[in-house]
């Protein structure tokens, strides 16, 4: 099955009363050639009027601002979502001939290529490099493939392993991450190497909400939000990769949003002025369409973190916590 209704709830608590809080959320998935957003619906509680826009990289941004006193916010986004098959061949071309195209792609892709603030340059990363290169047959999808599986093999996949601050070089240190973690490792890798390269933000829909025989993944962070990468191809397609499975992207993989890393796609972020602390619940569900016995499957994941220190105004936790849990 790869038509998905999925319910993302975020809720924050808070020890005591706050206002004007001022919110933006990247949670409407992606509308394009590949992925088809056929409904879409935020709510909020309190109640708030919204704007919408796109960003820079044609992200869906929604915001909201809750000026009176309240002590919750339910922020609840809804959307039905069909994954279509990846269609056609993509060139996976060669590293020479991508090379000879690097003035041009520095120019056109700067953003994918560029260090950025949880990706920066390490010369700690040279040694996946040359691994990767052993072993990828000398083509541009043939390298994003060995680095992914190389990076999936010489990682572990730890929960509380970082936080939401930690850049590559926390990762490297001890070889160890989360979805978020993998995904940025996996950036540092192919852009060193010349090719432009994006992260993705979305949901890996379980195994066992699309098929009593597939056995689902064991990492919480492949069940609620997820994180991976697409490299450009030499024709011009962007092509995923996920390190964390160690295997491409396929029909259970919903997109939300990209940018250079997760700076840039947070799926809720905001501030809001007051003393309080809070704590932040996550939930989504998943259910996939109807299977041949006319029963609908649910697949339900609940996450939460702990209370944060309190000030007189803070931002409010960017949903980390829905890639770390």
């Amino acid at each position: 099955m790869n038509r998905y209704r999925l319910v993302h709830t975020t809720e924050f608590l808070y020890d005591g009363p706050v206002s004007e809080s001022y919110n933006e959320v990247r949670l409407r998935p992606i509308h394009d050639e590949k992925q088809s957003c056929l409904s879409f619906r935020l709510s909020t509680s309190p109640g708030s009027r919204g704007t919408s826009y796109r960003d820079a990289y044609g992200n869906s941004v929604h915001q909201f601002n809750i000026l009176p006193e309240h002590q919750r916010l339910k922020i609840e986004a809804e959307s039905v979502v069909l994954v279509h098959e990846a269609g056609g061949f993509h060139d996976p071309g060669t590293l020479v001939d991508f090379e000879s195209r690097k003035a041009q792609l520095g120019d056109e892709y700067f953003d994918f290529l560029a260090p950025s603030t949880y990706v920066p340059r390490l010369d700690d990363l040279r040694p996946i490099i040359t691994e990767v290169e052993q072993a990828c047959g000398g083509t541009v999808d043939g390298f994003a493939k060995s680095a992914s599986s190389v990076i999936h093999s010489l990682f572990q996949y730890v929960k509380g392993a970082t936080h939401v601050h930690s850049s590559i070089k926390d990762s490297l240190s001890i070889n160890a991450g989360v979805c978020q973690d993998f995904a940025h490792v996996l950036l540092g890798v192919v852009r060193m190497r010349g090719l432009p390269a994006r992260y993705v933000s979305g949901y890996l829909v379980p195994g066992s909400a699309t098929s009593s025989n597939e056995r689902q993944e064991e990492v919480i962070g492949g069940q609620a939000s997820h994180a991976w990468v697409e490299v450009l191809m030499p024709d011009g397609r962007w092509v995923g990769y996920d390190p964390t499975l160690g295997k491409p992207v396929g029909l259970r993989h919903v997109r939300l949003a990209y940018g250079r890393d997760y700076g840039d796609v947070a799926p809720v972020r905001g501030v809001y002025k007051g003393r309080a602390g809070q704590s932040l619940s996550v939930d989504v569900s998943v259910r996939p369409a109807l299977d041949d016995a006319g029963t609908e499957q649910v697949s339900k994941i609940t996450t939460s973190a702990p209370e944060t220190p309190s000030t007189s105004e803070r931002p409010q936790q960017p949903a980390q916590q829905q890639q770390q849990q």
